[in-house]
């Protein structure tokens, strides 16, 4: 099984504020009815010209980029509208990490529950990452997701904050639907209170609600 407990690789700097999910995911990339294919559009508008030759003045058409694992990123990262898409292409494409000072509420929740790592860093602490991973010989990162910590080639670290639930379903791989069915002994013991203490409000299999004693 893969370990998902660090991440390690290949960073590159993409510093655009309100990078929407229509640029990392472009429209015409959604017609498909599954997920496969993705990849390809990931950040199409910024990787190709209109001819649809590569740009070679974007960082992840260059060399030292080829293998990027994580995205240095600007603030509100994935703003704009709910799209799935922009994660799994994200996945697709082979990134496992973003490191930005803050994010579209929507796109960060798509991204815990398809274990897409969000990382919040202060804007000084990513400006700095941001040089750093701009440089070929110091564009390698290590996120230790257990310790909470990211480590750059100059050894420098940056502490980052998880909530517990959000860190235990990226550990365990689990969605919100997962996360909470291993709840269930607690819901299933609080829904017996709640009958218990308000028998009307039960719908018994036969359809009638029950009777207050």
């Amino acid at each position: 099984m893969p370990d998902f407990s660090r991440i390690e690789g290949v960073a590159a700097p993409l510093p655009i504020a309100n990078l929407d999910t229509d640029q990392i995911m472009p429209k015409q990339f959604l017609l498909g009815i599954d997920k496969s294919g993705l990849a390809d559009g990931l950040l199409y508008d910024l990787r190709f010209a209109p001819d649809g030759t590569p740009r070679q003045d974007f960082v992840l058409n260059t060399p030292a980029w080829a293998q990027t694992r994580m995205l240095v990123g600007g603030p509100n990262f994935g703003c704009g509208s709910s799209r799935e898409h922009a994660v799994w292409g994200l996945q697709q494409f082979g990134i496992a990490a973003v490191l930005a000072p803050s994010y579209g509420e929507i796109f960060f929740y798509n991204a815990i529950n398809n274990r897409l790592l969000p990382i919040v860093l202060t804007p000084e602490q990513i400006a700095a990452l941001s040089t750093e991973v701009a440089v070929p010989a110091t564009n390698r990162l290590m996120i230790d997701v257990v310790e909470q910590v990211v480590r750059t080639a100059s050894n420098q670290t940056y502490a980052f904050a998880i909530e517990a639930r959000h860190k235990q379903m990226y550990l365990d791989g689990l969605d919100v639907l997962g996360a909470s069915l291993r709840l269930s002994p607690e819901i299933d013991a609080f829904e017996q209170r709640h009958w218990a203490s308000n028998p009307w409000v039960r719908v018994l299999p036969d359809g009638q609600g029950a009777q207050p004693a």
